[in-house]
């Protein structure tokens, strides 16, 4: 009995070994959404531009469009904000941010500087949104659909590799599922 007792370290050792072996292949961009396939949370917060205008989840319904968590804090954002700025130029889908844990003035002078490539920005301070929509950190993007569903969540930047292989083809198909059920 006391020789078992001296393999229960290695045991332990081993079975810790395995599950941080496994670790190693996953995704961190793979992180699972609880909300895809679920409506856009419940919201009612001001824009960015205008303290005194309201948006809300039901403002957005009707369109297949991309929620893009930002904040000036965030490195990877100004990354993406390039590549964001070039899809707002080519006009394929409206791109609605939402300003998450930020400060307004902050915010509002860098999109000044930088260029703005949000159709509306949301301004999120104190981060419920991003909390209700399961947000991990910026920037995370949501692609959501005509009903107002999210129906895909990407964590971190987007880029050319990203839109084209991922997002851009699942854009396409919202837009003809949306046509399609105007048309019926």
């Amino acid at each position: 009995m006391k020789k078992l007792v001296l393999f229960i370290p290695l045991i332990l050792f081993v079975v810790l070994g395995v599950f941080l072996y496994q670790g190693l292949y996953l995704n961190p961009k793979e992180l699972d959404s609880a909300l895809e396939g679920r409506p856009v949370p419940e919201f009612n917060l001001e824009t960015l531009d205008d303290a005194g205008v309201k948006i809300t989840n039901h403002d957005l319904k009707g369109q297949v469009y991309i929620m893009n968590v930002w904040a000036t804090w965030c490195p990877s954002c100004k990354y993406e904000h390039p590549y964001l700025l070039k899809l707002a130029r080519q006009n394929i889908v409206p791109i609605y941010g939402i300003n998450y844990r930020d400060q307004r003035e902050l915010a509002v002078e860098e999109l000044k500087h930088q260029g703005d490539p949000y159709t509306q920005n949301i301004y999120d301070p104190d981060g419920r949104l991003g909390l209700d929509l399961g947000v991990y950190g910026a920037p995370e993007s949501f692609i959501v659909d005509h009903n107002g569903i999210i129906r895909f969540r990407y964590a971190g930047p987007i880029d050319m590799k990203v839109w084209q292989e991922t997002i851009f083809p699942m854009i396409q198909q919202l837009k003809q599922e949306a046509a399609a059920g105007k048309a019926s």
